[in-house]
């Protein structure tokens, strides 16, 4: 089969791989659709903490969000699962640690991560072999595009979680990628106030479009009493910057990273009386997810910029955009494509 492998920074291909099989407990998907994101480009540029702490080397096989149709079932695997559109949860954890028996495998010590740690080949192929433990089948309602935007969307959702919103809530999301429009989306569907700091004029002008409450750059937003930040950024400075922003007694969620480590005072944590909540995975709110995209309570489809082939997956990781893509910030990959 054809899968798209990263050789080292900034070199990758299509290549002609071995077809995974249906071994014990696992099932075989055709790769519908596959979201890019930040984590994908930090491994194609090298900069990816992964790759210089020994949990990932190349050459690597990315993709960690994707749909596609169960084409085949292992032993011990749930046979309904044959021909149904699923999805499937990065985080693989051991399933015997203290945490995994908790319900905190996306934590676990010993973890894979799909496409990303572990080696644990991605979804940027033509199959995907997967435990079917970690399969969500998607309803009818959600077809390729939407199937690939359930994994990005638990994480927004957690973040939003994390915010303890209720109606009428104040929030503002730092950064107006992905990440934080869909948490900005989810926070809207809740009945918060929304509001969106970026930085990007093409980004904050697609923003601009999906109808938020507010959307301002750093030097335009308004002093406003904010009672949940939620920071999805990758600005090294705007952890600090949300902790600033927030109300005492309020709720700062970080989601976004940096390529640098950021400094937050805890003093003014403390002074401030802040809560502040850190989200690494959407793990825990892919089922819920997939049950609001089900039912229409936000639509993630214009974040939807182009959907390529494989042989396009380099420009894309590069940064480059299609000709003809549209304002979205998402790209997505058809592995089924040339």
């Amino acid at each position: 089969m054809r899968a798209y492998v990263i050789t080292g920074p900034g070199e990758g291909a299509v290549q002609d791989v071995e077809a995974p099989a249906a071994t014990a407990g696992n099932v075989v998907i055709d790769v519908e659709r596959v979201g890019v994101c930040g984590t994908d480009a930090a491994f194609y540029s090298g900069q990816m903490p992964f790759l210089h702490n020994g949990l990932a080397e190349y050459p690597l096989r990315l993709g960690h969000e994707w749909s596609g149709t169960v084409t085949a079932v292992g032993e011990g695997a749930d046979a309904a699962l044959l021909g149904r559109r699923v999805t499937g949860d990065t985080m693989l954890g051991c399933g015997t640690c203290r945490r995994c028996l908790g319900g905190h495998q996306h934590v676990c010590e010993f973890r894979f991560e799909v496409g990303v740690r572990g080696g644990f080949p991605g979804a940027l192929a033509e199959q995907l072999a997967m435990p079917a433990r970690a399969i969500h089948p998607l309803p009818d309602e959600l077809d390729p595009d939407l199937g690939a935007l359930v994994e990005p969307g638990g994480n927004a959702l957690r973040a939003v979680w994390g915010a303890a919103l209720t109606e009428g809530d104040r929030t503002l999301v730092l950064g107006a990628g992905t990440i934080g429009l869909l948490a900005a989306m989810f926070a809207r569907a809740q009945g918060a106030e929304v509001h969106l700091m970026g930085r990007s004029e093409r980004s904050l002008e697609f923003a601009r479009t999906l109808g938020f409450d507010g959307v301002w750059t750093a030097d335009e937003l308004p002093d406003l009493p904010f009672g949940a930040v939620i920071d999805a950024s990758n600005g090294p400075a705007l952890p600090a910057k949300a902790l600033e922003l927030v109300e005492p007694a309020g709720r700062v969620v970080y989601i976004g990273l940096a390529s640098t480590p950021s400094l937050v005072d805890t003093r003014n944590l403390t002074l401030k009386d802040v809560t502040a909540v850190g989200v690494l995975s959407g793990s825990p709110s892919m089922s819920a997810a997939i049950d609001l995209f089900a039912a229409g309570a936000i639509d993630p489809r214009p974040l939807i910029g182009a959907t390529v082939g494989l042989s396009a997956v380099g420009a894309v990781l590069s940064g480059e955009r299609p000709a003809d893509a549209g304002p979205g910030p998402k790209m997505l990959v058809d592995p089924q494509s040339a």
